[in-house]
């Protein structure tokens, strides 16, 4: 069957993620096999101090991706888009959309970037000794609390990005575990929220007065593979506002982003793990058993289909690096040359494999925002030499590159050397390993392990989503998601893997304890540069 024929016959399945900087819509066929994208550019936007995209911003990204989508299939294949296998949606994890019982926003979308929580953060980890961030959902809510804030009594229905649109879209107020387990902790053996942990919550704030209980207010928590509803003909007007695209195509439960990396990556086993590169970071680490204690820097989530995970996540990777290109950029143009973005990112990434291991002594700090697991509230962006490092622009590039996936190997180490978890494959995706071999050999150094990309990987969190999405409609063999994966999906490609080298590791182990003892000039310049 061609991609044409896939399309009029309504057997496509979309798949579609909110990033923090592009919402992008793929749509594949049977086989698995991209065959068109749509992409809307968009920014979170300062409010009051705090991260937000606007509910109006959220409808028109999601509309303007999916109209690029339609555009981009009637110019290749001359067809509408007018009826859908299957439908995935996914977003950004954690934060806090809080509706009142008419469906209206109490408060403006308090993104996962947000640093506002400590206090509510630190609480609740005391209380379910486990580690609770502060981007959870329950901590928003928490601090919401703390703060008397008006609006938490009125509140009739509380989710996360993506379990917003599959609300609208759907009716239906679910999300997928792996999404679940980000705004309260989840109990693998029920793949729901923690029983014991929503009871201690409850018992908390029992003197508020509130009228509603924890689990009154948050969506179904369901397994990958499980009903979440159809396109309505509502949502069906809300996505396609041209009105061709037809209600009653099935939507899979909506996901995060870290679950659709690990789908992307065929990382959702035991002893599997992938890192996520782009805006942010964040590394996932499927357990083959618990932590000995829980760790702030560790959070534990959960597979699509419920097994925990051991996630690292970085608020800051390469906006820093994209501004340095940026420049370089900028430096071209004044010189009169042709600008070409993609081989001048190549040109830098490449250039950097000739630095020395260790940067030659130069400090990258990518610090656009703050950073919790090396304890910063707030961030700024550094470079920091002294005369005597070996200043060039392979050590430059280099810097910049290990910088930003620094407070990564942090949190990881932690992971690796005081719990000794074992991995059998890592693999990368995101904006990072774009340029092949050397975001892998980096990340490899960092981390002291191979690390595999797929071709598929490019394609990241919307084809991840779309591969949800199919899993809904395609499992006829009952498999479970990491069988499917393999037998159907992947079929035993485990990519093309970079190696460190010994000198690779030695020197970003040496680059990330001169890091980590410079971390006072981060905190003198996040208080004296305003």
């Amino acid at each position: 069957m061609t991609a044409k024929e896939t399309i009029t016959s309504g057997k496509a399945i979309l798949g579609i993620e909110f990033g923090s900087t592009r919402i992008k819509a793929v749509l594949i066929d049977p086989e698995y096999k991209p065959i068109a994208q749509g992409s809307h550019t968009w920014e979170n936007q300062l409010v009051n101090g705090l991260w937000t995209y606007s509910v109006e911003s959220i409808w028109f990204g999601l509309q303007d991706c999916y109209s690029d989508l339609r555009k981009n299939v009637l110019k290749q294949y001359e067809v509408e888009i007018e009826n859908l296998a299957a439908i995935g949606i996914s977003a950004m994890m954690h934060g806090y959309m809080p509706f009142d019982k008419n469906g209206n926003i109490l408060v403006p979308f308090r993104t996962w970037r947000n640093t506002n929580t400590a206090k509510a953060a630190a609480e609740l980890s005391d209380l379910f000794v486990f580690n609770v961030p502060l981007r959870w959902s329950i901590s928003h809510l928490y601090q919401a609390i703390l703060d008397n804030e008006p609006h938490v009594k009125d509140i009739d229905f509380l989710t996360t990005l993506a379990g917003f649109i599959h609300w609208q879209l759907t009716g239906k107020r679910v999300l997928g575990v792996g999404d679940a387990s980000g705004m309260i902790p989840v109990d693998p053996a029920t793949k729901s929220y923690n029983a014991t942990m929503v009871e201690k919550f409850d018992k908390l704030i029992a003197g508020k007065g509130y009228p509603w209980k924890l689990l009154d207010i948050l969506p179904e928590s369901l397994d990958a593979g499980q009903d979440a509803g159809v396109l309505t003909e509502a949502g069906a007007r809300k996505l396609d506002i041209t009105g061709h695209l037809k209600p009653g195509a099935p939507i899979c439960p909506p996901e995060g982003d870290a679950g659709t990396g690990m789908v992307a990556t065929n990382a959702v086993r035991p002893r599997t793990g992938n890192v996520s590169a782009g805006t942010s970071s964040f590394s996932m680490i499927v357990l083959e058993k618990d932590l000995k204690k829980p760790h702030e820097v560790i959070d534990i989530v959960t597979t699509p289909d419920g097994s925990p995970v051991a996630m690292v996540h970085c608020n800051n990777c390469t906006s820093d690096l994209n501004a340095w290109v940026n420049l370089f950029k900028e430096f071209e143009e004044i010189m009169g040359i042709p600008v070409d973005m993609g081989q001048l990112f190549t040109n830098l990434f490449n250039v950097a494999l000739k630095g020395n291991p260790d940067c030659g002594g130069i400090m990258s700090y990518n610090y656009v925002s703050g950073e919790p697991v090396t304890g910063f509230a707030d961030g700024r962006p550094l470079f920091v030499r002294s005369a005597n490092d070996k200043f060039n622009l392979a050590n430059f590039m280099r810097a910049i590159i290990s910088g930003a996936i620094g407070v990564l190997k942090v949190g990881n180490d932690i992971l690796f050397n005081e719990e000794k978890i074992k991995v059998d494959r890592i693999t990368g995706h995101g904006g990072l390993f774009t340029t092949p071999g050397v975001g892998q050999r980096i990340l490899g150094a960092a981390l002291n392990s191979p690390i595999s990309c797929m071709k598929t990987a490019g394609e990241g969190g919307p084809w991840g989503m779309a591969i949800l999405a199919s899993y809904l409609i395609n499992n006829k063999k009952k498999q479970s998601l990491a069988e499917f994966l393999d037998d159907q999906v992947f079929a035993g490609d485990t990519g093309t893997s970079v190696a460190p080298t010994p000198e690779d590791v030695a020197g970003f182990n040496a680059y990330i304890e001169n890091y980590k003892q410079c971390l006072p000039i981060e905190a003198a310049a996040v208080e004296y540069k305003k």
